[in-house]
């Protein structure tokens, strides 16, 4: 008899695992992860991604073991790999959950097709969240991925259910962030990876954390025990997004009938689960949005004014607006960031700044721990306005410090120079005369030395004119026949659709949501 190989990749769990699964009804199975050289070269992979994976696949290999089997972890490409194992254990079927990544995994995903035909071998693979592969239509999506995530919960085999293949290789040392090139950086105060923590941030949320959901995720004070801080569990699948959904959707029907406030912050969150998917099916869709621009009309509008001056100083948190620096601070040291504050670090970068999104978003995918390429490049893009249907998204740095920081604690704790900065000038220390500066102990100019406790930075353009000269220019680029005609496409290939009785929409509707495009793009969802 031969084995199937368990093919774990951003499914780092056993619990709910349709492949594993699947391959225990068909005899003995290898359960195989391979460090990919080629992925980890790539300019959006950081050391902290690694780092946590490794943490994720260590509670995986105790999971096998107490099962009776083993983790084989191999480095190499991932068709040389399989190569290798069938020449020492020839097996018939490989099964695994579907990714969308980035354009190297989708290659590499095709070159192990291409092996596994070659070789006759089966490959099955399963849906990993709410996402449909080769989707024909967005009118049906919203029926796919509620019968997705509220199919039953699979339990990990147990023992008597489980057969493993005897191991073929001799165990091989893992290579060292280092060995793959990676960054020696890895952020300090960083979540930590396994399904053991995952399950358990998980239940502080639903249980206590919950409360402070609705209203409290946009300030970057309260959103880091506000927000469920799930995303990096549901990004390495430590634990999969069916069970989230569903023991969420059993908490909310407890709350309802204790807390309304509670109970709508829940609602907000399985909005942001079905959020969390839609977007994911845009890079599923159209893979090229990781490296150009959704409207090829917007092609040319930012690349030709490229500033390394302006990008390297957004990357040291030396723009000169406190908030924005804070936010570059505090990514540094945790590797997460709330939602409102990550548009608003692109919204800078976009407009005032006038970056292209793609560097950026590489820069920003190495900062979020988080980092799902579906989700990230759709909103680099949205944010950036290069999306050509979406409402131009502009963020304050200063006005959302003053909604959401209002006291200066958030900017304070972060940027230490302004500690002693009095609150009438901490949001805009570029205006303080300088006998407040002496007084205060910090000198602001455009000298100021990187990391120094006494000096500030000043901004490095104009916040009001720079953002309006960019969004002129944005706005004078839409109005062009050529750009509005390109609209209708996009809708119709990645607008969110409304569903009434079950039913999709009529022809009519689908012109009027055309129309209306901006707002089904936005995080209201069904």
């Amino acid at each position: 008899m031969t084995c199937s190989v368990v093919w774990f990749k951003r499914d780092l769990r056993l619990h709910d695992h349709a492949p594993l699964v699947e391959a225990a009804t068909h005899g003995p199975v290898v359960c195989l992860y391979v460090i990919e050289p080629s992925l980890w070269a790539q300019p959006d992979a950081a050391r902290q991604h690694f780092e946590f994976i490794l943490e994720s696949l260590r509670e995986l290999a105790r999971a096998l073991k107490t099962l009776g089997g083993r983790l084989h972890v191999r480095t190499g490409e991932v068709p040389e790999v399989l190569a290798q194992l069938h020449a020492l254990a020839p097996f018939e079927r490989l099964v695994s959950h579907e990714e969308t990544g980035n354009a190297v995994s989708f290659e590499r995903d095709k070159a192990v097709a291409r092996w596994c035909r070659a070789q006759g071998v089966a490959w099955q693979e399963f849906p990993q969240f709410g996402v449909v592969r080769r989707l024909k239509s967005r009118n049906l999506w919203q029926g796919h991925w509620a019968a997705h995530t509220h199919a039953p919960q699979l339990p990990c085999p147990t023992p008597n259910e489980l057969q493993f293949q005897p191991s073929p290789w001799p165990a091989q040392q893992v290579p060292g962030a280092l060995d793959l090139g990676l960054n020696a950086f890895d952020p300090p105060a960083r979540q930590r990876g396994g399904r053991t923590n995952g399950v358990a941030v998980l239940d502080d949320f639903l249980n206590h954390r919950v409360r402070n959901y609705r209203g409290g995720i946009s300030s970057p004070l309260s959103a880091p025990s506000a927000c469920s801080r799930l995303s990096p569990y549901l990004t390495f699948g430590c634990v999969s997004l069916r069970e989230v959904v569903q023991a969420t959707d059993a908490k909310l029907l407890q709350l309802k009938a204790q807390s309304a406030h509670a109970s709508k912050g829940l609602e907000a969150f399985l909005s942001r689960l079905h959020w969390h998917c839609h977007f994911i099916q845009k890079l599923e869709s159209e893979p090229e949005l990781e490296w150009r621009n959704v409207h090829r009309g917007y092609d040319g509008l930012r690349e030709p004014d490229w500033n390394a001056a302006h990008f390297e100083a957004l990357q040291a948190g030396r723009t000169g607006w406190p908030m924005v620096d804070a936010c570059v601070a505090m990514l540094r040291e945790t590797g997460w960031l709330n939602f409102r504050m990550r548009a608003m670090l692109v919204s800078v970068a976009a407009y005032p700044l006038w970056l292209h999104w793609q560097p950026v978003g590489q820069w920003l995918a190495r900062q979020f721990l988080d980092y799902e390429p579906g989700i990230h490049w759709s909103q680099l893009q949205m944010q950036s306005g290069t999306t050509g249907i979406n409402t131009t998204r502009v963020y304050n740095p200063v006005k959302q410090a003053q909604d959401h920081d209002p006291n200066g604690v958030f900017v304070r704790r972060w940027c230490p120079a302004l500690r002693h900065v009095p609150d009438s000038w901490l949001l805009e220390p570029w205006r303080m005369p300088e006998s407040v500066q002496a007084a205060c102990g910090v000198r602001v100019s455009a000298d100021a030395p990187a990391g120094a406790v006494d000096a500030w930075p000043l901004p490095l353009v104009d916040l009001e004119s720079a953002t309006r000269a960019a969004k002129d220019r944005l706005h004078s680029l839409r109005r062009t026949p050529e750009v509005r005609a390109g609209k209708a496409a996009i809708v119709e290939k990645h607008a969110s659709r409304k569903v009434q009785a079950g039913r999709s929409r009529t022809t009519r509707q689908s012109r009027q949501a055309s129309s209306a495009a901006g707002a089904q793009l936005s995080l209201g969802f069904d």
